[in-house]
Protein backbone atom coordinates (compact mmCIF):
# COMPACT_ATOMS: atom_id res chain seq x y z
CA UNK A 1 0.00 0.00 0.00
CA UNK A 2 2.88 2.31 0.79
CA UNK A 3 4.38 1.65 -2.66
CA UNK A 4 1.08 2.55 -4.34
CA UNK A 5 0.87 5.82 -2.39
CA UNK A 6 4.44 6.63 -3.38
CA UNK A 7 3.72 5.99 -7.06
CA UNK A 8 0.54 8.07 -7.02
CA UNK A 9 2.30 10.93 -5.24
CA UNK A 10 5.21 10.83 -7.69
CA UNK A 11 2.88 10.85 -10.70
CA UNK A 12 0.86 13.71 -9.27
CA UNK A 13 3.95 15.80 -8.67
CA UNK A 14 5.32 15.04 -12.14
CA UNK A 15 2.05 15.95 -13.86
CA UNK A 16 1.80 19.16 -11.83
CA UNK A 17 5.23 20.30 -13.01
CA UNK A 18 4.68 19.52 -16.72
CA UNK A 19 4.11 22.75 -18.70
CA UNK A 20 0.96 23.25 -20.68
CA UNK A 21 0.90 21.94 -24.22
CA UNK A 22 1.32 24.56 -26.90
CA UNK A 23 -1.75 23.93 -29.01
CA UNK A 24 -2.60 25.77 -32.19
CA UNK A 25 -4.53 28.96 -31.77
CA UNK A 26 -8.23 28.62 -32.53
CA UNK A 27 -9.03 32.33 -32.42
CA UNK A 28 -9.65 32.40 -36.18
CA UNK A 29 -12.05 29.52 -36.68
CA UNK A 30 -13.67 30.25 -40.03
CA UNK A 31 -11.91 32.09 -42.82
CA UNK A 32 -13.64 30.87 -45.99
CA UNK A 33 -15.57 33.18 -48.24
CA UNK A 34 -19.18 33.24 -49.33
CA UNK A 35 -18.44 31.19 -52.46
CA UNK A 36 -17.34 28.24 -50.33
CA UNK A 37 -20.64 28.40 -48.44
CA UNK A 38 -22.60 28.56 -51.69
CA UNK A 39 -20.72 25.52 -53.03
CA UNK A 40 -21.32 23.51 -49.85
CA UNK A 41 -24.99 24.52 -49.89
CA UNK A 42 -25.27 23.35 -53.50
CA UNK A 43 -23.66 20.01 -52.59
CA UNK A 44 -26.11 19.57 -49.71
CA UNK A 45 -28.99 20.40 -52.05
CA UNK A 46 -27.86 17.75 -54.54
CA UNK A 47 -27.68 15.12 -51.78
CA UNK A 48 -31.16 15.98 -50.48
CA UNK A 49 -32.68 15.96 -53.97
CA UNK A 50 -31.24 12.49 -54.57
CA UNK A 51 -32.50 11.20 -51.23
CA UNK A 52 -36.14 12.02 -51.97
CA UNK A 53 -36.59 9.49 -54.85
CA UNK A 54 -34.54 6.93 -52.94
CA UNK A 55 -36.88 7.17 -49.94
CA UNK A 56 -39.95 6.97 -52.18
CA UNK A 57 -38.54 3.86 -53.87
CA UNK A 58 -37.73 2.26 -50.52
CA UNK A 59 -41.27 2.89 -49.24
CA UNK A 60 -42.68 1.39 -52.45
CA UNK A 61 -40.52 -1.72 -52.09
CA UNK A 62 -41.60 -2.20 -48.48
CA UNK A 63 -45.27 -1.79 -49.43
CA UNK A 64 -44.79 -4.30 -52.24
CA UNK A 65 -43.24 -6.81 -49.88
CA UNK A 66 -46.10 -6.42 -47.41
CA UNK A 67 -48.77 -6.72 -50.11
CA UNK A 68 -46.86 -9.58 -51.73
CA UNK A 69 -46.96 -11.48 -48.45
CA UNK A 70 -50.72 -10.96 -48.22
CA UNK A 71 -51.19 -12.09 -51.84
CA UNK A 72 -49.17 -15.25 -51.14
CA UNK A 73 -51.39 -16.04 -48.15
CA UNK A 74 -54.51 -15.56 -50.28
CA UNK A 75 -53.07 -17.83 -52.98
CA UNK A 76 -52.36 -20.56 -50.43
CA UNK A 77 -55.88 -20.18 -49.07
CA UNK A 78 -57.32 -20.58 -52.60
CA UNK A 79 -55.27 -23.73 -53.20
CA UNK A 80 -56.35 -25.35 -49.96
CA UNK A 81 -60.06 -24.90 -50.80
Amino acid sequence: MKTLNTIITALTLMLGVVPHAFAASTAKVYSSGILVLVFLGFCALVVVVQLIPAIITLVGMIRGMVKGGEAAKEAKADLSE
